[in-house]
């Protein structure tokens, strides 16, 4: 099942995700990580929820692929 990256309250701190980064939006390429900060404020957004990830990458949430599991 696909959670949707559009959605703020879907997101979690420490929940893996797959991320399309600025320079990879024209291919659709998707890196996968852990989230560390959720930067964007708003409850949606149409091209998914901007979050930084523990290896310091930052892009918009196109899918969460698990919640935190702490």
């Amino acid at each position: 099942m696909k959670t949707d990256g559009r959605i703020r309250r879907n997101i979690t701190l420490g929940a893996e995700v797959l991320i399309v980064l600025k320079r990879d939006q024209r291919t659709g390429k998707l890196t996968r990580g852990v989230v560390k900060d959720i930067l964007t404020r708003s409850a949606n957004h149409p091209h998914g929820i901007k979050v930084r990830l523990r290896d310091g990458k930052v892009g918009r949430v196109q899918e969460v692929v698990t919640q935190e599991s702490r």
